[in-house]
């Protein structure tokens, strides 16, 4: 009995040796093959591949960052009356395309009948008051008036060109020409004219309204000079300086590209700790809105990487790797550290681990594919 018991316990130790050594030797294979390709003969000839080593190459990094459209304060302008009045008539409409020195609006109120009344009024007196003066000054000099008489005709005919000068101001300053008022030519009505080219950005009254100096009619932009309004967060600050490159685009059309340059930076953060930095373009167009929603990327300071071609890196499983030439059929696939992007090439960041190894640059998606087919099979 003790012998048969020996001899089950050796065959059950031999046979659990036997079972491992068999599990190991069916996985060295599945490790070796995970991240190796060889391509048969006919593989070879239908895939185009191409490799490279490393180069040397000098890389910019960016910093990505989003803001808008503005214009400059003084490409702004807020349109209102300085005296009070019904709005007559207007055609604005926002978006509406509007010239320098066009009429926006009518506003018509008794006010402004009462102001050319008291400019006709005055400017008689005042030709009364200057002929009176002369005769004082004639009386005066002959001794047949007194110095007293003269001098009052003379504050008399002062006061009333003050109010003259005071009032031609105020007509001047709705609109009316005062050398055109007359005792036949007085209106209830003024215009508003635009101060600038641009368009309707807001219209707050309707016909009808009565507004006051301090209401504000009509918004009108200038987008000539227009400009971009970057938000960057204070960490970045320190990498910007004025003059700095970017190139700027819209989630609209992420192929149109815009250059341009940093003109300011803003000493101020924002509770969120973000700072503006204003931007120039090199060459606006039309199609760039006041308020448009922007993307932009800030050149760095370039500086000198090892680097491969973007078409190189093969993503798998959320990790970056490229493919290694080991002789003209085999192929190993590593994972690979990449750090900036700059036309068309990308930084390695553990290059030494890819010293004078040739990698694939053309073809590597291929290889890919082929390995993942192979795992799968």
């Amino acid at each position: 009995m003790k012998n048969i018991f020996i001899i089950l316990s050796l065959f059950i130790i031999t046979s659990c040796g036997s079972k491992n050594s068999t599990e190991v030797t069916a996985e060295a294979p599945a490790q070796e093959t995970e991240s190796i390709v060889t391509l048969s003969d006919t593989q070879l000839k239908s895939t185009e591949i191409s490799v490279s080593k490393l180069e040397q190459k000098a890389i910019s990094s960016v910093i990505k960052v989003n803001g808008s459209i503005d214009v400059p304060p003084q490409n702004i302008v807020s349109v209102s009356i300085p005296m009070g009045g019904y709005l007559k008539s207007t055609k604005l409409l926002p978006g509406m395309p509007i010239r320098k020195n066009e009429t926006i609006a009518m506003i018509e109120d008794q006010q402004y009948i009462q102001m050319q009344e008291d400019y006709l009024t005055t400017k008689s007196k005042l030709a009364y008051s200057k002929s009176e003066l002369d005769r004082q000054k004639e009386l005066n000099a002959s001794k047949a008036s007194s110095d007293k008489v003269y001098q009052q005709t003379q504050m008399e005919y002062n006061t009333l060109k003050i109010m003259l000068s005071s009032l031609e101001q105020k007509l001047k300053m709705i609109n009316i020409n005062p050398n055109s008022v007359s005792e036949s030519n007085i209106t209830r009505t003024v215009s508003i004219q635009s101060p600038i080219n641009g368009f309707v950005s807001k219209v707050n009254v309707n016909i009808g309204k009565y507004v006051s100096p301090t209401d504000v009619l009509f918004e009108i932009i200038d987008p000539s000079t227009i400009h971009l309004n970057l938000k960057v967060f204070e960490k970045d600050l320190n990498k910007l300086s004025i003059g700095q490159k970017l190139i700027a685009y819209s989630n609209s059309n992420e192929e149109k590209k815009y250059s341009g340059e940093i003109s300011l930076i803003s000493n101020d953060l924002s509770p969120e700790r973000i700072a503006e930095v204003h931007c120039h373009f090199e060459n606006p167009d039309k199609s760039l809105k006041p308020g448009m929603y922007m993307n932009a990327e800030i050149e760095l300071m370039s500086h000198n990487t090892l680097a491969i071609a973007e078409e190189a890196i093969v993503n798998f499983e959320g990790k970056d790797y490229v493919f290694v030439k080991k002789s003209d059929k085999e192929f190993e696939m590593l994972q690979v550290g990449t750090g900036v992007k700059e036309n068309k090439f990308i930084e390695i960041t553990n290059s030494e681990k890819f010293t004078n190894r040739e990698i694939v640059i053309k073809g590597a998606y291929t290889l890919l594919m082929t390995l993942k087919n192979k795992s799968e099979e």
